[in-house]
């Protein structure tokens, strides 16, 4: 397996990740400022969770590009990882 392979299904696995967790919130049904403190917990949560998958996301990304070759430890270790 190429090292592209194993960086494409794992972005594909934090993408289906993402998708999954924005299907958490709710639009809210009043323009009005006080419709949007029963949003604002969820909203936070979703933000901290982004960035952190973000940040999980950008450190894989150099991790696969320092490995040379990807082997049964690496796929496995990865695996892991998500």
């Amino acid at each position: 397996m190429t090292k592209g392979r194993l960086e494409a299904f794992s972005d594909g696995v934090i993408a289906i990740i993402i998708t999954i967790m924005v299907l958490e919130l709710r639009v809210p049904h009043s323009p009005d400022l006080e419709a949007l403190a029963p949003v604002l917990p969820p909203f936070l949560t979703y933000v901290m969770s982004f960035v952190y998958l973000g940040i999980y996301w950008n450190n894989h990304h150099h991790m696969l590009h320092a490995a040379e070759r990807v082997n049964g430890r690496i796929l496995w270790a990865n695996l892991h990882l998500l």
